[in-house]
């Protein structure tokens, strides 16, 4: 299966030079280019993308808002976001990820991380390495925790009553930017099942992906990080 990439950068050069990258794996196709943010909604829909790799600063509509839009469209739900951050650890990328982004990747990564990055979104898990997870964290901290434009917290938590106890436990660890190996160790448990429980959490609270689980465990309250 092909997975259809659309390149949304205001940079040319840029664009170009993914569109190589891109283009030169044998499961990957660039479908369409996008300079601003309104038209990567436009050709994410008439191009029937995959994955798009979105910068987050753009001119006119910025990354921010397309991923809004193309996460509150319901003929969109297939398209996974992956943020393009000039440094991993972006102000916009708690932003971001409530927006529905499932994850983001710093421009300097190397060209194997990008073309991870893509298979990882295409396949629904999230791109969330430790340093981001860290960093999402940090961030929701210095804002003071969940945002007035933010998912509804007593909302998520409701919702947390549907979980199991193992659900809820394995949702603390993925809050905790732990992997499904990482966990399963942890729990002494197989990678499948641990995997079994992040899609049944995922189901029952509304997530697209892994991504939005790690939002909601702190937006819910379940996770509250120490401060170091």
């Amino acid at each position: 299966m092909t997975i259809r990439v659309l390149l949304a950068d205001d940079q040319t050069l840029l664009r170009s030079a993914f569109r190589v990258l891109v283009d030169s794996e044998p499961d990957m196709l660039v479908v369409g280019e996008a300079a601003d943010g309104a038209e990567a909604v436009t050709l994410a829909r008439s191009e029937k993308a995959d994955v798009v790799l979105m910068d987050i600063r753009m001119p006119g509509t910025d990354g921010l808002a397309a991923t809004r839009m193309i996460s509150a469209d319901p003929g969109l739900s297939h398209v996974r976001v992956v943020m393009l951050t000039t440094f991993e650890v972006d102000e916009y990328v708690v932003q971001s990820l409530r927006a529905g982004a499932s994850g983001f990747l710093g421009k300097g990564a190397e060209p194997d991380e990008l073309l991870n990055a893509i298979r990882i979104a295409a396949a629904g898990e999230a791109l969330l390495s430790p340093v981001a997870t860290k960093g999402l964290i940090a961030k929701f901290l210095a804002q003071g925790g969940p945002s007035d434009d933010g998912p509804d917290s007593e909302a998520y938590s409701e919702r947390l009553t549907a979980l199991t106890v193992r659900e809820r436990e394995v949702l603390v660890l993925v809050g905790g930017g732990h992997s499904n190996d990482e966990i399963a160790t942890r729990l002494a448990v197989s990678p499948l099942t641990v995997k079994t429980h992040v899609n049944r959490a995922m189901a029952k609270l509304g997530a697209r992906d892994r991504a939005q689980l790690v939002v909601i465990a702190y937006e819910s309250g379940l996770v509250r990080p120490r401060v170091e």
